[in-house]
């Protein structure tokens, strides 16, 4: 009797032997992948360990993995002795080029290459190694299993590490069975597909990304206040930045209040007053939660106090004036640290100084009109309810309001007896993993002051008691940041995974209640334990570390740098992480000097574009080419990916190669080149620094054939082609390319890029060749297109944004027609066809076009 389709069973498996563990060999297809096996490790299929009756995951997806499970199996290994943290190495390998993605601070991580078990870093996610005699893939993926959470490390003699910890000296263990997972496959990009879908139907613990719904603000722009206010954001600012974007011709359809906003203190003042006059990061992170409601700056914000003619002004010199004292202050505070340490006779001198600063930034918020504001005796509304309630009155495209917040309530969590949550300051204990990672501001910040953690029992109240007096106040999501604190002090609670499993369920029931299931970013949350344990519900999350407009260990050209590797960052976390969430790029700067740089990469990023503009300083120019008027985006349909010739390559100090990464939109495909050389992690001093020799223009070559068509099911079909139309959005220029022809030939400068929109050339009335292209004022003008048909005498497109149309037309149309009304065009004979298209607000911006070649 046949199995329903609900009710899969292991007879739905194949049992083709791929691996084989035997003779000190782990072998693929029989092809030595690891020598020096030990004895202590096993291989387990997938078929041995799959339990149909356990499974929580849709029967469509089961079956999908039951059809290439055959493809995987489990490493495990035994020891003697219990511990709650056990190495042990699952053999050696040499001579094959690998990729993969380690953790280089506490919450993010990025990429990495070599050959050899021993070019590992530390804290290892995963490990793509590549095996050109059989012209296939395998990746070897760390996991969870029973309480212990894993990583891969390097070894000794080229020896690959897998490190099984609990974080609990009270949680041991001895013997694993599927404590990582083996994958393969001739196709990368199927290869981390079918991994995570396997992992997903093992642990039944997270949820792929196909399964979940994405956030609104996906194909939106927005703004987020963190850079262009730091700390001292507060109502007005907020209000005159809105109110600049509309004034410059773009609507914010969602904005993100940062940090600043909470009712923060320290231990040892006052547990009932919010913490005051704070500028630059870092100076929070010792602050606990001491309620939930907004702190004073928002709390005293009276309704209509924005909207009426008499509104406050806000005044950008101010805000500037508070920063570079706020850095004096920073850099005061390390010397005098210094001072003491060396018990330095300057110590009087720098604390004298440190007064003197103090009061000329007590002196600043004093010239912040908004400080003054008292509440007015009539009869109004106020705080966070009231702000929002304004800002939706001014700005009516605004759909999302989101406020950020630490996962564990603040920086420094909670300050015990100042709410009805049970409370305690728990000491951080570091995993000595984390030796390897970089040095960090929070870390440091976080250890010194220990973390005021809720009780686990008590985690969804504390994220109800924040989030539903957040979603009565008009906020419709959150941003949550500094998510990897818990395994700092999960000693006493049962391990890291047992920890981390309660804050994560807690989380996600909130989410469902308060912010519609999905109104949630994830920040801060690189390491491999919050993607098995906390996105059942969470479908949006960072793939990148921060924005950073300058290097804040000081080199100047850290401006430059830094931007390329925020790209390296998010192109090669997307492989994994966009398994389970849709990858967040993060937000810039539009006036910084690497904006277009980074323009050019959101512009096909998949996600949301957003910007940290400082109040008054925007290049609405360079935003207009990646927005429309109404604060919508051309948005790619999936997120972009390294091209195969860079997974094994180092884009960042090889001196020779040049990112790119593949998209897709609605019609074709699109490929962004990128020259992000200059700098890159140092193993050494265990930090990234700048590669000076390195930043210098570099040539490469792009093809259609690196689009990789097949990965998208609505894309598939592109693949068969005869011939593509190629536009270069920088160089503005047209090319025909077939799958046989020879690839275009580049050179990019330092932090600059090329953007290649692949069409497939349709003919047409018998013998026109045509392929359109879209808006080219737009960076992804592909995008632009939503809707297209091919009739017996030419073409209708829908296209949404006002600017230059253009299209690859061998001959020139009979007539061309705009809103049913025919209108000039431009026909050359390079084959470019060009129309002015109008934006239409009735029509939000869609204008139907019409284009005949025989009448």
């Amino acid at each position: 009797m046949a199995s329903p389709l609900n009710s899969p069973t292991n007879d739905h498996i194949k049992t083709e032997s791929i691996f084989d563990l035997s003779e000190t060999k782990f072998k693929v297809r029989g092809v030595p992948l690891f020598h020096d096996v030990p004895e202590n490790v096993s291989f387990t299929s997938f078929s041995s360990i799959y339990k149909p009756s356990e499974s929580n995951a849709p029967p469509s997806l089961v079956q999908k993995v039951l059809a290439f499970s055959h493809k995987g199996g489990f490493f495990g290994f035994s020891h003697e002795t219990p511990s709650d943290r056990l190495m042990n190495s699952l053999g050696s390998f040499n001579g094959k080029d690998f990729l993969s993605i380690f953790r280089f601070k506490t919450w993010w991580s990025t990429q990495w290459i070599g050959k050899s078990g021993s070019d590992l870093q530390m804290e290892t996610q995963w490990i793509l190694i590549e095996v050109p005699e059989t012209k296939s893939y395998v990746v070897v993926i760390p996991i969870i299993e029973k309480c212990f959470r894993s990583a891969i490390f390097p070894g000794f003699n080229d020896h690959v590490m897998i490190c099984a910890e609990s974080g609990s000296t009270k949680v041991i263990e001895s013997t694993f069975s599927s404590i990582a997972y083996v994958h393969f496959s001739e196709n990368p990009y199927d290869l981390i597909k079918e991994a995570y879908s396997v992992i997903r139907v093992h642990l039944n613990s997270f949820r792929l990304l196909e399964e979940k719904t994405i956030p609104n603000l996906v194909d939106k722009f927005g703004w987020c206040t963190w850079d262009a206010f730091y700390l001292t954001v507060n109502p007005i600012g907020i209000f005159h930045g809105l109110d600049d974007f509309s004034k410059g011709g773009v609507e914010p359809r969602f904005v993100i209040i940062d940090d600043g906003w909470q009712s923060i203190g320290f231990d040892g003042c006052d547990p009932n007053e919010d913490a005051k006059n704070l500028v630059l990061g870092g100076e929070q992170m010792t602050g606990r939660l001491h309620r939930f409601d907004e702190c004073y700056k928002f709390r005293k914000y009276e309704s209509g106090l924005l909207l009426g003619p008499n509104s406050p002004p806000y005044d950008p010199k101010n805000f500037r004036d508070l920063i570079l004292k706020g850095i004096e202050h920073e850099k005061l505070e390390k010397k005098k640290e210094e001072a003491i340490l060396s018990k330095s006779s300057d110590l009087d001198e720098i604390e004298s100084k440190i007064k003197e600063v103090v009061k000329e930034i007590e002196d600043l918020f004093g010239r912040d009109q908004f400080s003054s504001v008292e509440k007015s005796e009539l009869k109004s509304e106020y705080g966070l309810k009231a702000f929002t309630k304004d800002l939706r009155t001014k700005f009516k495209g605004l759909d999302d309001v989101y406020v950020w917040h630490a996962l564990c309530g603040a920086w420094g969590g909670v300050r015990p007896e100042t709410t009805h949550l049970n409370t305690k300051i728990v000491p951080c204990k570091l995993s000595p993993g984390l030796d390897g990672t970089m040095e960090d501001l929070a870390v440091v910040k976080i250890v010194k002051a220990s973390l005021g953690l809720v009780h686990p029992s008590q985690a969804y109240e504390l994220y109800d008691s924040m989030h539903s007096y957040l979603a009565e106040s008009g906020i419709t999501g959150i941003k949550v940041d500094v998510i990897h604190s818990l395994e700092y002090v999960c000693d006493e609670y049962g391990g890291r995974v047992d920890l981390a499993k309660t804050y994560y369920e807690g989380l996600t029931k909130s989410i469902v209640k308060n912010f519609n299931g999905n109104g949630m970013i994830a920040s801060m949350q690189h390491c491999n334990d919050f993607f098995f344990l906390g996105t059942k519900q969470i479908s949006m999350g960072r793939v990148g570390d921060d924005f950073w407009f300058q290097d804040p260990n000081g080199d100047p050209m850290g401006s430059f740098w830094l931007q390329g590797v925020h790209m390296i960052h998010c192109s090669y976390n997307s492989l994994w992480m966009g398994q389970m969430i849709q990858p967040d790029w993060d937000m810039f700067q539009s006036d910084h000097v690497c904006a277009k740089f980074h323009a050019g990469s959101r512009a096909i990023c998949g996600g949301p574009v957003y910007v940290s503009d400082n109040v008054g300083s925007h290049d609405f120019d360079l935003i207009k080419k990646l927005v429309f008027p109404d604060g919508t985006i051309p948005k790619c349909i999936y997120f972009p990916l390294p091209t195969r010739d860079c997974l094994f390559k180092n884009p960042l100090f090889d001196h020779k190669t040049v990112l790119k990464i593949w998209n897709f939109n609605k019609y074709g495909g699109v490929i962004g080149a990128f020259n992000c050389q200059g700098a890159g992690w140092d193993p050494i001093i265990q930090k990234f620094r700048g590669f000076p020799e390195c930043y210098k223009p570099i040539t490469g070559t792009v093809h259609v054939t690196e689009v990789e068509w097949d990965q998208k099911e609505e894309t598939s079909h592109l693949v068969k082609a005869e011939e593509y139309v190629v536009y270069l959005n920088e160089a503005e220029e047209l090319w025909l390319m077939t799958p046989k022809s020879e690839p275009i030939q580049f050179t990019i400068q330092p932090s600059t890029f090329e953007l290649y929109s692949f069409v497939p050339v349709t003919k047409l009335c018998g013998s026109i060749k045509f392929a359109p292209i879209g808006l080219t004022n737009m960076f992804n003008s592909g995008g632009t297109i939503l809707d297209l048909e091919y009739v017996e005498n030419g073409a209708k497109i829908k296209v949404k944004g006002g600017g230059s149309f253009l299209a690859y037309s061998s001959e020139s149309p009979k007539k061309f027609e705009v809103n049913g009304s025919e209108v000039d065009f431009e026909w050359l004979g390079d084959g470019k066809l060009c129309v002015r298209v109008s934006w239409i607000e009735e029509a939000c911006g869609v204008s139907d076009l019409e284009i005949f070649f025989e009448y």
